[in-house]
């Protein structure tokens, strides 16, 4: 009985105890092999004085980070997404946000990909509140074009499906029109 719920703390990241999945809590592994969520190295990679060294939170043992190299980039421990049945998503760390491209899964209509973020707080030593001279950034929403739907048309799994519906509406119109044909054709006989 004891063993079940050992493998359900470890599919719990052992500093925020949330459950592991493969968005914003994706189970990275460190150089000592402890895993954390991807969310809790970021706050930990952003308030760490040395930015190339990730200490880790249970042992302590350090993980060289390459220069530049996002805690993002850390392998991802795919024998838990296994053990959880998921499948690993790409997250980034832009600044102090965690990003997260949603691909659409429909094959047949090219949508817009849904971008998920998770801000990670403020800089160390900055302002809570924005500055009297600066505005709040407002980007515009894009509105789908006629450029989308011309690639939506150019999408070979788009065109079959269009000539496959195409095909079963002339048959179906096709049988209707026999049909009603045939039954004037002997009432008018007899």
């Amino acid at each position: 009985m004891s063993e079940p719920q050992g493998q359900e703390l470890r599919a719990e990241c052992p500093v925020c105890w949330n459950p592991f999945n493969n968005t914003f809590h994706t189970p990275k592994v460190l150089d000592c092999c402890h895993s954390f969520c991807v969310e809790c190295l970021a706050h930990l990679s952003l308030v760490t004085p040395a930015r190339r060294r990730l200490l880790c939170p249970l042992c302590r043992q350090p993980t060289v980070l390459a220069s530049g190299q996002p805690v993002t980039d850390l392998p991802t421990d795919t024998a838990m997404l296994t053990l959880l049945r998921l499948e690993p998503h790409h997250v980034i760390l832009e600044g102090h946000q965690l990003c997260l491209k949603d691909q659409p899964k429909s094959r047949y209509f090219l949508r817009q990909p849904r971008v998920y973020t998770l801000d990670l707080g403020a800089e160390p030593g900055s302002q809570t509140g924005l500055p009297q001279d600066t505005a709040p950034d407002t980007r515009p929403v894009p509105i789908p074009s006629h450029y989308s739907l011309r690639e939506c048309v150019r999408n070979p799994h788009f065109r079959i499906f269009a000539y496959l519906m195409a095909v079963i509406l002339s048959v179906t119109l096709l049988l209707i029109f026999s049909i009603f044909w045939t039954k004037q054709f002997f009432w008018g006989m007899g």
